[in-house]
Protein backbone atom coordinates (compact mmCIF):
# COMPACT_ATOMS: atom_id res chain seq x y z
CA UNK A 1 0.00 0.00 0.00
CA UNK A 2 2.75 2.13 0.87
CA UNK A 3 4.75 1.87 -2.74
CA UNK A 4 1.57 2.25 -4.51
CA UNK A 5 0.48 5.61 -2.71
CA UNK A 6 4.24 6.65 -3.10
CA UNK A 7 3.60 5.64 -7.14
CA UNK A 8 -0.29 7.19 -7.51
CA UNK A 9 -0.82 9.87 -5.51
CA UNK A 10 2.63 11.16 -3.46
CA UNK A 11 1.35 14.28 -2.46
CA UNK A 12 -1.55 12.52 -0.48
CA UNK A 13 -5.09 11.33 -0.69
CA UNK A 14 -8.12 13.34 -1.54
CA UNK A 15 -10.99 13.65 0.90
CA UNK A 16 -14.83 13.74 -0.72
CA UNK A 17 -18.10 14.06 0.85
CA UNK A 18 -19.89 10.84 0.62
CA UNK A 19 -22.54 12.99 -1.10
CA UNK A 20 -20.20 13.42 -4.09
CA UNK A 21 -19.78 10.13 -5.02
CA UNK A 22 -22.82 8.07 -4.36
CA UNK A 23 -26.31 7.22 -4.60
CA UNK A 24 -28.74 7.06 -1.74
CA UNK A 25 -32.30 5.88 -1.54
CA UNK A 26 -34.88 4.34 1.07
CA UNK A 27 -36.79 1.09 -0.08
CA UNK A 28 -39.81 0.42 -1.08
CA UNK A 29 -42.92 -0.53 1.88
CA UNK A 30 -43.32 -4.40 2.12
CA UNK A 31 -46.54 -5.16 4.47
CA UNK A 32 -45.68 -7.91 7.39
CA UNK A 33 -48.65 -9.91 6.54
CA UNK A 34 -46.92 -10.83 2.71
CA UNK A 35 -44.03 -11.97 4.58
CA UNK A 36 -42.97 -15.44 5.97
CA UNK A 37 -41.00 -16.88 8.22
CA UNK A 38 -38.89 -18.79 5.37
CA UNK A 39 -38.41 -17.89 1.67
CA UNK A 40 -36.13 -17.05 -1.04
CA UNK A 41 -35.05 -12.96 -0.42
CA UNK A 42 -34.62 -11.82 2.88
CA UNK A 43 -36.42 -8.48 3.55
CA UNK A 44 -34.66 -5.67 5.17
CA UNK A 45 -35.78 -2.85 7.19
CA UNK A 46 -34.49 -0.75 9.83
CA UNK A 47 -33.18 -4.25 12.00
CA UNK A 48 -30.07 -6.12 11.91
CA UNK A 49 -31.75 -9.19 11.11
CA UNK A 50 -33.94 -9.52 8.34
CA UNK A 51 -37.70 -8.47 9.10
CA UNK A 52 -39.15 -11.76 7.09
CA UNK A 53 -39.08 -13.52 3.64
CA UNK A 54 -40.75 -12.98 0.54
CA UNK A 55 -40.06 -14.47 -3.13
CA UNK A 56 -39.31 -11.25 -5.21
CA UNK A 57 -36.86 -8.81 -4.70
CA UNK A 58 -36.01 -5.08 -5.40
CA UNK A 59 -32.22 -4.87 -5.10
CA UNK A 60 -29.41 -7.61 -6.52
CA UNK A 61 -26.75 -9.05 -4.76
CA UNK A 62 -23.33 -7.33 -3.67
CA UNK A 63 -25.08 -4.19 -2.40
CA UNK A 64 -24.56 -2.13 0.80
CA UNK A 65 -27.58 -0.89 3.32
CA UNK A 66 -27.74 0.90 5.99
CA UNK A 67 -30.81 0.82 8.72
CA UNK A 68 -32.61 4.30 8.89
CA UNK A 69 -35.24 3.39 11.68
CA UNK A 70 -35.38 1.83 15.27
CA UNK A 71 -33.09 0.82 17.72
CA UNK A 72 -30.20 -0.05 15.23
CA UNK A 73 -30.42 3.00 12.83
CA UNK A 74 -26.84 3.28 11.62
CA UNK A 75 -25.90 -0.25 11.29
CA UNK A 76 -24.23 -1.04 8.01
CA UNK A 77 -24.78 -4.07 5.95
CA UNK A 78 -23.38 -6.35 2.84
CA UNK A 79 -25.67 -8.26 1.34
CA UNK A 80 -24.49 -11.26 -0.54
CA UNK A 81 -27.71 -11.73 -1.82
CA UNK A 82 -30.94 -10.69 -4.13
CA UNK A 83 -33.05 -9.04 -1.42
CA UNK A 84 -36.09 -6.98 -0.78
CA UNK A 85 -35.23 -3.42 0.64
CA UNK A 86 -37.81 -1.99 2.80
CA UNK A 87 -38.72 1.17 3.68
CA UNK A 88 -36.81 1.70 6.76
CA UNK A 89 -33.82 0.58 4.66
CA UNK A 90 -31.13 3.21 3.14
CA UNK A 91 -29.42 1.51 -0.18
CA UNK A 92 -26.17 2.87 -0.38
CA UNK A 93 -24.32 2.83 -4.03
CA UNK A 94 -21.17 4.14 -5.12
CA UNK A 95 -19.97 5.89 -8.38
CA UNK A 96 -17.86 3.45 -9.83
CA UNK A 97 -16.17 5.46 -11.86
CA UNK A 98 -13.94 6.60 -8.32
CA UNK A 99 -14.95 4.45 -5.15
CA UNK A 100 -15.05 0.51 -5.43
CA UNK A 101 -17.92 -0.46 -4.04
CA UNK A 102 -16.90 -2.85 -1.36
CA UNK A 103 -14.08 -0.73 -0.76
CA UNK A 104 -17.24 1.81 -0.01
CA UNK A 105 -18.57 -0.86 2.55
CA UNK A 106 -15.42 -0.86 4.56
CA UNK A 107 -15.51 2.53 4.75
CA UNK A 108 -18.99 3.04 5.96
CA UNK A 109 -18.14 -0.22 8.59
CA UNK A 110 -15.63 2.23 9.76
CA UNK A 111 -17.99 4.91 10.54
CA UNK A 112 -20.64 2.62 12.28
CA UNK A 113 -20.54 3.83 15.57
CA UNK A 114 -20.99 7.54 13.73
CA UNK A 115 -24.00 6.91 11.96
CA UNK A 116 -25.32 5.13 14.99
CA UNK A 117 -24.86 8.01 17.24
CA UNK A 118 -26.33 10.81 14.50
CA UNK A 119 -29.67 9.06 14.73
CA UNK A 120 -32.39 11.22 16.16
CA UNK A 121 -35.89 11.15 17.52
CA UNK A 122 -38.00 10.41 20.35
CA UNK A 123 -39.97 6.85 20.43
CA UNK A 124 -38.61 4.83 17.46
CA UNK A 125 -35.29 7.12 16.15
CA UNK A 126 -34.32 7.70 12.71
CA UNK A 127 -31.08 8.41 10.99
CA UNK A 128 -31.42 11.42 8.02
CA UNK A 129 -29.76 10.56 4.77
CA UNK A 130 -27.65 13.82 5.02
CA UNK A 131 -25.49 12.12 7.65
CA UNK A 132 -24.69 9.67 5.39
CA UNK A 133 -24.01 11.92 2.56
CA UNK A 134 -22.21 14.48 4.78
CA UNK A 135 -19.28 11.83 6.22
CA UNK A 136 -15.75 13.02 4.50
CA UNK A 137 -14.23 10.18 3.61
CA UNK A 138 -10.47 9.29 1.72
CA UNK A 139 -11.13 8.38 -2.13
CA UNK A 140 -7.84 6.53 -3.34
CA UNK A 141 -7.64 5.94 -6.82
CA UNK A 142 -9.07 2.38 -7.51
CA UNK A 143 -5.79 0.20 -7.44
CA UNK A 144 -5.32 1.12 -4.15
CA UNK A 145 -8.84 0.77 -3.12
CA UNK A 146 -8.86 -2.54 -4.40
CA UNK A 147 -5.78 -3.39 -2.80
CA UNK A 148 -7.06 -2.72 0.38
CA UNK A 149 -10.62 -4.70 -0.16
CA UNK A 150 -7.91 -7.79 -1.10
CA UNK A 151 -6.52 -7.64 2.03
CA UNK A 152 -9.81 -6.71 4.14
CA UNK A 153 -11.65 -9.43 2.71
CA UNK A 154 -9.05 -11.94 3.60
CA UNK A 155 -9.84 -11.19 6.69
CA UNK A 156 -13.36 -11.49 6.55
CA UNK A 157 -12.86 -14.89 4.96
CA UNK A 158 -10.71 -16.10 7.61
CA UNK A 159 -13.34 -15.36 10.09
CA UNK A 160 -15.79 -17.06 8.18
CA UNK A 161 -13.59 -19.80 7.89
CA UNK A 162 -12.90 -20.22 11.60
CA UNK A 163 -16.96 -19.65 12.46
CA UNK A 164 -17.96 -22.76 10.18
CA UNK A 165 -15.13 -24.85 12.31
CA UNK A 166 -16.68 -23.73 15.48
CA UNK A 167 -19.97 -24.79 14.30
CA UNK A 168 -18.40 -28.04 12.99
CA UNK A 169 -16.99 -28.21 16.13
CA UNK A 170 -19.90 -27.53 18.14
CA UNK A 171 -21.96 -30.81 16.53
CA UNK A 172 -19.09 -32.57 16.74
CA UNK A 173 -19.51 -31.80 20.75
CA UNK A 174 -23.20 -32.34 20.78
CA UNK A 175 -23.07 -35.50 19.06
CA UNK A 176 -20.56 -37.11 21.33
CA UNK A 177 -21.72 -35.41 24.65
CA UNK A 178 -24.62 -37.40 23.68
CA UNK A 179 -23.42 -40.87 22.44
CA UNK A 180 -20.94 -41.00 25.61
CA UNK A 181 -24.14 -40.29 28.07
CA UNK A 182 -26.76 -42.74 26.48
CA UNK A 183 -26.61 -45.56 28.42
CA UNK A 184 -28.35 -49.05 27.29
CA UNK A 185 -27.84 -51.02 29.78
CA UNK A 186 -28.97 -51.06 33.35
CA UNK A 187 -26.90 -53.40 35.61
CA UNK A 188 -23.72 -55.92 34.35
CA UNK A 189 -21.67 -55.75 30.69
CA UNK A 190 -19.17 -52.74 30.15
CA UNK A 191 -21.87 -50.34 30.45
CA UNK A 192 -22.68 -50.62 33.83
CA UNK A 193 -24.56 -47.90 34.77
CA UNK A 194 -27.20 -46.82 38.04
CA UNK A 195 -30.13 -43.98 37.64
CA UNK A 196 -30.37 -42.15 40.74
CA UNK A 197 -32.75 -39.34 41.45
CA UNK A 198 -31.19 -36.14 41.92
CA UNK A 199 -31.63 -35.83 45.60
CA UNK A 200 -30.31 -38.77 46.17
CA UNK A 201 -26.89 -37.88 44.88
CA UNK A 202 -27.02 -33.99 45.46
CA UNK A 203 -28.17 -30.39 47.52
CA UNK A 204 -29.89 -28.26 45.36
CA UNK A 205 -29.80 -25.36 46.42
CA UNK A 206 -31.84 -21.87 45.06
CA UNK A 207 -29.89 -18.34 44.93
CA UNK A 208 -30.89 -15.78 47.56
CA UNK A 209 -30.98 -12.16 47.64
CA UNK A 210 -28.06 -10.10 48.35
CA UNK A 211 -27.64 -6.49 49.77
CA UNK A 212 -26.14 -4.25 47.07
CA UNK A 213 -24.03 -3.05 49.57
CA UNK A 214 -22.46 -5.73 49.99
CA UNK A 215 -21.91 -6.53 45.83
CA UNK A 216 -18.76 -4.85 43.76
CA UNK A 217 -17.98 -4.48 40.22
CA UNK A 218 -14.66 -5.66 39.53
CA UNK A 219 -12.20 -8.15 42.04
CA UNK A 220 -10.95 -6.00 44.65
CA UNK A 221 -7.56 -7.19 46.12
CA UNK A 222 -8.04 -8.38 49.54
CA UNK A 223 -11.67 -9.38 50.83
CA UNK A 224 -13.67 -8.91 47.69
CA UNK A 225 -12.55 -11.49 45.87
CA UNK A 226 -15.77 -14.47 45.63
CA UNK A 227 -17.78 -14.10 42.26
CA UNK A 228 -21.48 -13.54 42.24
CA UNK A 229 -23.30 -15.37 39.74
CA UNK A 230 -27.09 -14.56 39.12
CA UNK A 231 -28.69 -16.42 35.72
CA UNK A 232 -26.34 -16.62 33.44
CA UNK A 233 -22.45 -17.74 32.73
CA UNK A 234 -20.62 -14.13 33.46
CA UNK A 235 -19.87 -12.49 36.59
CA UNK A 236 -22.96 -10.46 38.50
CA UNK A 237 -20.20 -8.72 40.83
CA UNK A 238 -18.01 -10.04 43.89
CA UNK A 239 -18.21 -10.34 47.13
CA UNK A 240 -16.31 -10.32 50.29
CA UNK A 241 -17.97 -13.78 51.28
CA UNK A 242 -19.31 -17.01 49.39
CA UNK A 243 -22.16 -19.78 49.84
CA UNK A 244 -20.84 -22.10 47.59
CA UNK A 245 -17.57 -23.77 48.85
CA UNK A 246 -17.47 -26.63 46.23
CA UNK A 247 -17.19 -26.83 42.49
CA UNK A 248 -21.29 -26.47 41.10
CA UNK A 249 -23.47 -27.42 38.64
CA UNK A 250 -25.19 -23.78 38.06
CA UNK A 251 -29.05 -23.69 36.36
CA UNK A 252 -30.37 -20.54 35.08
CA UNK A 253 -34.03 -20.76 36.24
CA UNK A 254 -35.92 -17.60 35.25
CA UNK A 255 -36.51 -15.69 31.98
CA UNK A 256 -35.53 -16.94 28.26
CA UNK A 257 -32.33 -18.35 29.70
CA UNK A 258 -34.32 -20.63 31.73
CA UNK A 259 -32.69 -24.56 31.51
CA UNK A 260 -29.16 -23.51 30.53
CA UNK A 261 -26.39 -25.45 32.64
CA UNK A 262 -23.10 -23.81 33.55
CA UNK A 263 -19.93 -25.52 35.51
CA UNK A 264 -18.86 -22.99 38.55
CA UNK A 265 -15.89 -23.44 40.04
CA UNK A 266 -16.35 -23.30 44.21
CA UNK A 267 -16.23 -20.10 46.40
CA UNK A 268 -18.87 -18.19 44.73
CA UNK A 269 -22.45 -16.80 45.49
CA UNK A 270 -25.05 -17.70 43.64
CA UNK A 271 -27.85 -15.32 44.00
CA UNK A 272 -31.97 -14.95 42.75
CA UNK A 273 -33.07 -16.84 39.49
CA UNK A 274 -29.82 -19.33 40.04
CA UNK A 275 -30.26 -23.01 40.52
CA UNK A 276 -27.12 -24.54 42.31
CA UNK A 277 -26.83 -28.30 42.35
CA UNK A 278 -23.64 -29.47 44.39
CA UNK A 279 -22.69 -33.53 44.74
CA UNK A 280 -23.32 -35.23 48.36
CA UNK A 281 -21.63 -38.12 47.39
CA UNK A 282 -18.24 -39.17 46.36
CA UNK A 283 -19.36 -41.60 43.95
CA UNK A 284 -20.19 -38.36 41.45
CA UNK A 285 -17.82 -36.29 39.59
CA UNK A 286 -18.93 -32.86 39.54
CA UNK A 287 -17.57 -32.26 35.86
CA UNK A 288 -19.65 -35.32 34.57
CA UNK A 289 -22.49 -34.13 36.82
CA UNK A 290 -22.42 -31.20 34.44
CA UNK A 291 -22.33 -32.89 31.42
CA UNK A 292 -25.53 -35.39 32.09
CA UNK A 293 -27.41 -32.78 33.43
CA UNK A 294 -26.84 -30.92 29.95
CA UNK A 295 -28.43 -33.50 28.26
CA UNK A 296 -31.30 -33.79 30.11
CA UNK A 297 -35.02 -32.09 29.33
CA UNK A 298 -35.55 -29.94 32.65
CA UNK A 299 -39.09 -29.01 32.68
CA UNK A 300 -40.39 -25.34 32.50
CA UNK A 301 -43.01 -23.87 33.98
CA UNK A 302 -44.87 -20.46 33.12
CA UNK A 303 -45.66 -18.25 35.53
CA UNK A 304 -47.16 -14.84 34.11
CA UNK A 305 -45.83 -15.80 30.56
CA UNK A 306 -42.44 -16.22 32.09
CA UNK A 307 -40.82 -19.40 32.28
CA UNK A 308 -39.08 -21.25 35.45
CA UNK A 309 -37.66 -23.91 37.05
CA UNK A 310 -38.19 -25.11 40.27
CA UNK A 311 -36.12 -26.64 42.27
CA UNK A 312 -38.29 -29.93 43.26
CA UNK A 313 -38.18 -30.97 39.48
CA UNK A 314 -34.66 -30.52 39.94
CA UNK A 315 -34.66 -33.25 42.84
CA UNK A 316 -36.72 -35.79 40.59
CA UNK A 317 -34.37 -35.86 37.44
CA UNK A 318 -32.65 -39.45 37.11
CA UNK A 319 -29.14 -38.86 36.47
CA UNK A 320 -27.01 -42.25 34.84
CA UNK A 321 -24.29 -42.73 37.41
CA UNK A 322 -21.50 -45.40 35.82
CA UNK A 323 -18.35 -46.23 37.59
CA UNK A 324 -15.87 -43.58 38.95
CA UNK A 325 -13.42 -44.27 36.57
CA UNK A 326 -15.97 -43.96 33.29
CA UNK A 327 -17.12 -41.02 34.45
CA UNK A 328 -13.31 -39.74 34.53
CA UNK A 329 -12.92 -41.12 30.92
CA UNK A 330 -15.65 -39.41 29.82
CA UNK A 331 -15.20 -36.12 31.33
CA UNK A 332 -11.58 -36.25 29.84
CA UNK A 333 -12.92 -36.63 26.61
CA UNK A 334 -15.74 -34.02 26.71
CA UNK A 335 -12.87 -31.45 28.09
CA UNK A 336 -11.39 -31.21 25.55
CA UNK A 337 -14.54 -30.46 22.71
CA UNK A 338 -15.56 -27.76 25.57
CA UNK A 339 -12.07 -25.84 25.73
CA UNK A 340 -12.03 -25.60 22.06
CA UNK A 341 -15.87 -24.55 21.40
CA UNK A 342 -16.21 -22.34 24.68
CA UNK A 343 -13.05 -21.49 25.83
CA UNK A 344 -12.93 -17.73 25.36
CA UNK A 345 -8.78 -17.25 26.11
CA UNK A 346 -7.62 -20.59 24.31
CA UNK A 347 -10.26 -22.58 22.21
CA UNK A 348 -12.06 -21.20 18.56
CA UNK A 349 -13.63 -18.61 20.42
CA UNK A 350 -10.36 -16.65 21.19
CA UNK A 351 -8.86 -17.74 17.98
CA UNK A 352 -11.94 -15.63 16.30
CA UNK A 353 -12.28 -12.55 18.53
CA UNK A 354 -8.16 -12.25 17.55
CA UNK A 355 -9.03 -12.44 14.34
CA UNK A 356 -11.57 -10.01 14.76
CA UNK A 357 -9.61 -7.63 16.84
CA UNK A 358 -6.54 -7.66 13.92
CA UNK A 359 -9.27 -7.48 11.11
CA UNK A 360 -10.57 -4.14 12.98
CA UNK A 361 -6.94 -2.77 13.50
CA UNK A 362 -5.95 -3.07 9.37
CA UNK A 363 -9.71 -1.64 9.15
CA UNK A 364 -8.61 1.48 10.76
CA UNK A 365 -4.81 1.45 9.43
CA UNK A 366 -5.65 1.28 5.87
CA UNK A 367 -8.36 3.97 5.84
CA UNK A 368 -6.11 6.19 7.35
CA UNK A 369 -4.32 8.67 5.10
CA UNK A 370 -1.70 11.32 4.41
CA UNK A 371 -4.44 14.12 3.18
CA UNK A 372 -3.75 15.93 0.03
CA UNK A 373 -2.96 19.25 0.94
Amino acid sequence: IERMLQELCPEGVRYLSLGECIEIYTGIQFNKRDMSEVGTYPVLNGGINPSGFTEKYNEEKDTITISQGGASAGYVNWMDCKFWAGAHCFVVKPNNDILNNRYLYFLLKNSEQILMQAKHGAGIPGLNRDKVKNLIMPIPPLPIQEEIVRILDHFTELTASLQAELQARQEQYEYYRNKLLTFTKIGGGTQSVTWMKMSEICSVYTGGEMPKSSIVSDVKTGLYKYPIYANGKDVYGYSDSYRIKDDAVCISSIGANAGTVFFKKGCFTPIIRLKVIVPITNMVNTKYLYYAVSTLRIKTKGNGGIPNINANDIKKLLVPIPSFSEQQRIVSILDKFETLVNDLSQGLPAEIAAVQEQYEYYRNKLLTFKRIA
